[in-house]
Formats: C-alpha cells, sequence, structure tokens
C-alpha cells in the first residue's frame, strides 16, 4: 500500500461516516462547537489530532469520532481513504477514511466538541457544491463551497474532502437522479 503525504505540521485523522437509507447515501458531519478556540462553529467530519496512544491516523479517525458523536467504532465498516489534505489557517494535514455505519442511529455528543450533528444527503450536497469568493480572517479567496443552507455553508478542508468523496461516488448510487 502506498502512503500518501500531505503539508501540514500536525497530523489530523478524521471519519467520513456513510448510510445508505431509502436509496441515497447520507455523509455524516458535525458543526463544531461555537466556543473551540480554532474552527469554531464550523460543519467538519469528526476527527482530530493524532495522539501518541493511537496506532495510526485510522485509529485516530475512529477513536475521534467515537469521542466526538459516540459512534462506536466496532460499527464502523472502514471502505477506505480519501486523498488528505492541508488546513490553511492552523497548519494541519488533514487524513480522511470513509466509513460505512447502519443508519437510524442515536448521536451522543461531546459537549465541548460538538453543538450537533448533521445527516446530508450525497445528492443534496452534489446540487449544492459551487465556487464562490469567501472572506476568512479579512482575508478574500475563492473556494469550492457547498451551501447546504443559509446556516450550514461546508468550506475549507472539509469542502475540499466532499469534493474528493463526492468525485469518487457514482451519481446513481448517492441518491441523486445521476
Amino acid at each position: 500500500m502506498t502512503s500518501v503525504e500531505v503539508h501540514g505540521r500536525t497530523k489530523a485523522g478524521v471519519l467520513v461516516p456513510l448510510y445508505e437509507q431509502e436509496g441515497a447515501l447520507h455523509a455524516i458531519f458535525t458543526r463544531r462547537h461555537s466556543k473551540l478556540r480554532s474552527h469554531a462553529g464550523e460543519i467538519s467530519f469528526p476527527g482530530g489530532r493524532r495522539d501518541k496512544a493511537d496506532a495510526d491516523l485510522l485509529s485516530t479517525a475512529l477513536r475521534e469520532a467515537e469521542e466526538e458523536i459516540g459512534l462506536p467504532r466496532d460499527d464502523v465498516h472502514v471502505l477506505g481513504a480519501l486523498c488528505p489534505t492541508p488546513t490553511v489557517a492552523t497548519n494541519f494535514g488533514v487524513y480522511p477514511f470513509v466509513g460505512l455505519i447502519e443508519p437510524g442511529r442515536e448521536w451522543t455528543l461531546s459537549p465541548r466538541e460538538v453543538d450537533e450533528v448533521l445527516e446530508l444527503r450525497l445528492c443534496d450536497l452534489r446540487a449544492a457544491g459551487n465556487r464562490r469568493r469567501l472572506l476568512h480572517r479579512g482575508i478574500p479567496f475563492r473556494s469550492v463551497v457547498y451551501d447546504v443552507s443559509e446556516a450550514a455553508v461546508i468550506w475549507g478542508a472539509t469542502a475540499r474532502i466532499v469534493a474528493d468523496l463526492l468525485a469518487r461516488v457514482d451519481p446513481r448510487l448517492d441518491g441523486g437522479s445521476g
């Protein structure tokens, strides 16, 4: 197996949990707690920095998903990895892993880390994708974004992970009209 490295001083693993329900694939996202030091209130996948006790970044992603949303690692069937991506502002190298889970879960949120869980259909994400100008910390830039709703805009590293996922999933499988 070939290892892919990405720029970023701190390595992080994230889980991209997917489930199928009524013919549509859904992805699980979190809205980060509004009082976090970095990426507060942003939509992301469950995950975080690698701990010394983690065997690898997949272990990190599974541990973090369990801590953040109460998803037991044994309930995740890991399908593979997506391309790692860097974060610009916080200098993380983010390694995403895709896992299949059963639908209809009850989530147990970490009150210090997560404000809410969003379960979004891949076909809706595909339809919501566009490229636009954003302003972050006073700096304008153009980026791929997913305008899921007025209150839910996916951008940055998470949007790049979503774009990679959508490029790999046939639209006929994600619940879209294809």
